[in-house]
């Protein structure tokens, strides 16, 4: 049995799409810590304008690149069945005490079909929900890039051949993605943190201070989501991470049979 890598096959210029519209989105979610008075990014306009602005041009960026060899009908068809699940699994836990029933699904499917797919199904799945819930708002955007990254970073995640001793195996792989979704989840809380955390009224080492070093309001932004939002953001890892435990070895296995009918498997 010879087992080739189930993701799609990027070309470069589909992976290049994908590096840039990540870029953009970081720049655009971390604007507070970039900053400065009487710069282009300010805490009052051009940071959450850009963000607005360049939200359905790098989405649009993606799915034209990445449909350049990268992505099928097929493939097209399995990230609007999956968007479609995350939407309607959303309401079950609707955020609830940090409870969150969506980010499981976007790390094994990007575990299995890639980051492209994963960084994709983030923006597309969170928004579907967002429809069907009435989530929209301005946080929305800000949602939907750090959902974005969580499929992306679920791709990169090393394969079989190339993961440490320990993560290898069903066992193994299970280990691997329940620790990155507490990571994940955890760098979740931060992101969204940042799109009303230079409003909100704090002092001390809490508040935002424009104009400051980036490690500065870093190191402020990390205590202010220690003291606001861990609670919150460790029910999400703690959610996210039992709930691959649980169904990780079934839907695993039913993504990967799924990409193998797709012929994104071949098998000898």
């Amino acid at each position: 049995m010879r087992t080739i890598d189930p993701r799609p096959r990027v070309h470069w210029r589909g992976s290049l799409a994908v590096v840039l519209a990540a870029g953009f989105g970081l720049v655009a979610t971390a604007w507070p810590l970039l900053a400065s008075p009487g710069g282009a990014l300010t805490e009052t306009s051009s940071g959450p304008w850009m963000f607005a602005l360049l939200l359905p041009v790098v989405t649009a960026v993606v799915l034209v690149q990445l449909s350049d060899g990268g992505m099928d009908a097929r493939a097209v068809a399995m990230l609007g069945v999956l968007s479609a699940v995350v939407a309607a699994v959303r309401p079950f836990g609707a955020g609830a005490a940090g409870v969150e029933t969506v980010f499981f699904l976007i790390i094994l499917a990007g575990r299995v079909f890639g980051p492209a797919f994963g960084f994709i199904l983030g923006n597309t799945g969170l928004f579907a929900s967002a429809l069907l819930t009435g989530g929209v708002g301005p946080w929305m955007p800000y949602q939907m890039f750090a959902a974005a990254f969580v499929g992306l970073g679920a791709g990169l995640l090393p394969g079989a051949g190339r993961a440490p001793a320990a993560w290898r195996g069903r066992v193994g792989e299970l280990a691997m993605l329940a620790v990155y979704a507490v990571v994940a989840s955890l760098a979740f809380g931060l992101l969204l943190n940042m799109s009303f955390w230079p409003y909100a009224i704090t002092q001390g080492n809490l508040a935002y201070v424009p104009g400051a070093l980036p490690g500065e309001n870093a190191s402020r932004l990390v205590a202010y989501s220690l003291a606001t939002s861990l609670g919150w953001d460790l029910g999400r890892a703690v959610t996210t991470a039992l709930l691959i435990v649980l169904t990780g070895p079934l839907l695993l296995r039913i993504l990967r049979r799924t990409a193998r009918k797709a012929r994104w498997i071949e098998s000898a």
